[in-house]
């Protein structure tokens, strides 16, 4: 079985100690660790990520990587958000979403895809225990009892594969344990907020050991609907969501076996689309926002139901390494249906108007189908390796329907897609000398992809039904190298490179035709140190990289015709610096540090798209009626993204203690499509909070806690439809908490 790579006791390094303390002071960010309890000395601890596929030391690992972890991750989540909670959390990383809690966007290092299309392609992949899940809606499932959420940024096309050229969004659930316990934590707060979970972990005999897990999140519909529609909710923006999971493991000897099954169901309403929410000219909201109202004459409603079952088993040959196998199945059934237009007024300008009504929906059920056998060598004189194959298949079908003003459906265009990927992969880590150690891996992929559209389209632009295909083959790979400075520093350099399949853009509507994209490639330099400074006091990780990325897959959304387009560019470049910290100052207080500097941009002179079709202020140059892109940052991609959390506790004479927590992120200002418009140019948002309690001699915490404390509200995304339409971030929330562990 795969063990840690010991190192030697850390001391301090006073020559860097200094540069420590500048970095700590430059920083606006947070680096998350690991939360196991404080050695005695009170110094940091050392932080264990799986980012390679063995457990390891993060020090020792040559990957920008960050992991997240127990009471970081709970106080952020208090609030009862979905995955969108981990944005702008760890440096690089921002999460958004048009549809709510249903399929979420990611971008690391400003690689994604904003594409609302249910089947988009992202080049961030999400690998949950172990399974990557290529649908967003299959991305979505919720985060309760995880052991740690690592982020792997750059490519990781070696071990992890296709569609990873931005990095990997890891979550791995806590696992059974041979000892009894468990935990159950429930939070209340305003909007008729409820946030509770648990779990329950034990022997069962004979080598079997069981883990059972739930969530439960809702909140009351706290938006009024003011437009007095026939058809429409009197409310909106409630939630009911529910997830359940239950693990099974099972070890004898030189095997064992780890059985998940897990399950997920959504009730609730889509994310609202406000219709003239900015004030032509500017970025600012128009006169008469009250993000408490809305104006909407269409039809609203939500559900989604997913669940999955993966199998998880292991073999452990002697003296030769151990064979790993993992085979997954994933589906979910979602339904949305919503007013695209935002508004219910169609007359002048302003909040709540539009062109005309415009209420669509529809139902989509994607089914995935994995399986990966990987052999993990035992070490060999200098040598050590990784290699195996994959198989993934994924089909999703799904339907877009419209409706007239009244809610009659006029409109069933029926989708039925296709996608096969296989890959061979193997890495080898060799120790040239006692401080230099190198690993390079290579993976090939091979991708197929149908795409059939049929059924009833409003103002088609090509006759049904109609049939697309598209194929790619690619080799990706990673070289690194890391140097021990000294017993508590790594010094790491990192070439790599990433692949995301070709892609398939199938709407008809509005005049639409399908449209494809060739598979785009990156390569990515990277260069780092990691280690321990202050007598341990101190970790710190620092990193800067460069990237290009060649026939960059981006898809031109929105317009007068409310249609998406994918196109290739000719290539996209970034380049950035990520730093992470934790500083442990004087005993019982916790500081978290860690930022980002991320800058992109478009190169293509001559290629242009469509501009808005809202009237909105564009600032790109129009040559022949598109507008020209070339120098233009990528979509959602912040050039600041910044973290800070501080944890203060206060030990009694009765064995409880008093604690406080604060976190504070940040990310600056983003473009939400292509081209730069005045109007759908992001602000920069700070959000802050707070959680403040109690912890009694047995366990038990009390707490209070406040997300969003200044109560800042900002547009998030927008439509670029018709009108000025936006999508705004959660209001202030707050309320109180019970925990207990057994």
């Amino acid at each position: 079985m795969s063990k840690l790579k010991q190192r030697a006791p850390y001391k301090s390094a006073a020559a860097l100690s200094g540069v420590s303390l500048l970095a700590l002071g430059l920083c606006a960010g947070a680096a998350f660790a690991d939360d196991a309890p404080p050695p005695a000395d009170d110094g940091v601890t050392e932080v264990v990520v799986t980012a390679s596929r063995r457990m390891e030391k993060a020090i020792d690992v040559p990957i920008a990587v960050t992991s997240l972890s127990g009471t970081k991750l709970d106080v952020i989540n208090s609030s009862g958000l979905d995955i969108r909670v981990l944005s702008a959390r760890t440096p690089s990383l921002t999460v958004e979403s048009s549809f709510g809690r249903t399929y979420p966007r990611f971008y690391i290092r400003g690689l994604g895809n904003p594409d609302f299309d249910v089947n988009a392609a992202q080049p961030v992949s999400v690998v949950y225990d172990g399974v990557a899940m290529e649908s967003p809606m299959l991305k979505a499932f919720p985060i309760f009892d995880l052991a740690s959420v690592e982020v792997l940024r750059g490519p990781q096309g070696t071990l992890f594969g296709r569609n990873t050229p931005a990095g990997v969004v890891k979550l791995d659930s806590a696992k059974p344990s041979d000892v009894f316990g468990g935990y159950y934590s429930v939070a209340a707060g305003n909007l008729g907020t409820v946030n509770a979970e648990g779990a329950i972990t034990g022997p069962l005999g004979h080598g079997f050991t069981a883990r059972l897990s739930g969530l439960v999140q809702r909140r009351d519909d706290w938006v009024d609907n003011i437009s007095g529609s026939a058809i429409s909710p009197k409310k909106l923006e409630g939630y009911e969501d529910k997830a359940i999971r239950a693990q099974l493991a099972y070890e004898n000897g030189a095997f064992n076996a780890l059985l998940n099954v897990h399950a997920r169901d959504l009730d609730g309403t889509p994310r609202i689309f406000r219709a003239g929410l900015f004030q032509k000219g500017t970025n600012d909201f128009s006169p008469g926002f009250d993000i408490e109202k809305v104006s909407l004459d269409g039809l609203a409603s939500q559900t989604l139901s997913s669940g999955g079952v993966g199998l998880t088993m292991a073999y452990a040959f002697e003296g030769l390494g151990t064979l790993n196998s993992i085979t997954a199945y994933e589906e979910a059934e979602v339904s949305s249906t919503g007013d695209i237009d935002g508004g219910s007024i169609y007359t002048g300008t302003g909040l709540y108007r539009g062109a005309f009504p415009s209420n669509t929906g529809g139902t989509s059920k994607p089914k995935e189908f994995s399986q990966e056998l990987r052999f993990e060598t035992e070490q060999f004189g200098k040598w050590r390796g990784q290699f195996g194959v994959y198989y993934f298949t994924q089909s999703l079908k799904f339907s877009e329907k419209g409706y007239d003003s009244a809610g009659k459906q006029n409109q069933n265009v029926l989708h039925d897609n296709l996608n096969i990927n296989y890959g061979v992969f193997g890495s080898a880590e060799y120790q040239a000398t006692d401080k230099l150690t190198l690993r390079g891996g290579l993976r090939y992929s091979s991708d197929r992809k149908k795409d059939l559209v049929g059924g009833q389209a409003t103002l088609p632009g090509v006759a049904l039904p109609v049939t697309t295909r598209v194929d790619g083959d690619n080799v990706s790979g990673d070289f690194s190298a890391t140097y021990v400075l000294t017993p508590s520093v790594n010094l790491y350099a990192r070439v790599a490179t990433g692949y995301l399949a070709p892609a398939i853009q199938d709407r008809v509507n509005f005049f639409g035709a399908p449209t494809t994209a060739t598979e785009q490639t990156s390569t990515s330099v990277e260069a780092g140190f990691k280690g321990m400074f202050m007598d341990r006091k101190l970790r710190l990780d620092l990193s800067v990289y460069s990237f290009e990325t060649k026939d960059i897959q981006l898809t031109a959304v929105g317009g007068s015709v409310n249609t998406a387009k994918l196109i290739n560019a000719e290539k996209a470049i970034g380049r950035g610096v990520e730093l992470d910290l934790e500083y442990r100052p004087v005993p019982n207080l916790i500081l978290t540090a860690g930022g980002s500097y991320n800058a992109t941009q478009i190169q293509d002179a001559d290629l242009g798209v469509g501009p808005c079709g809202g009237g909105c202020t564009m600032l790109d140059p129009i040559v022949g009626g598109f507008a020209r892109i070339d120098g233009n940052p990528l979509p959602q991609a912040p050039e600041w993204v910044g973290n800070f959390t501080a944890q203060y506790s206060w030990p009694l004479s009765n064995g409880g203690k008093v604690f406080v927590f604060t976190d504070w992120s940040y990310r600056s200002e983003v473009n939400f499509f292509l081209y730069e418009a005045v109007e759908f140019t992001g602000k920069s948002f700070t959000q802050g909070g707070l959680r403040a309690g109690y912890v009694t001699p047995g366990g038990m915490e009390l707490a209070a806690y406040v997300r969003n404390i200044e109560d800042t509200i900002v547009a998030e995304s927008a439509i670029d439809f018709n009108n000025l339409t936006g999508m705004v971030s959660e209001p202030r929330t707050y309320g109180i908490s019970l925990k207990k562990a057994f």
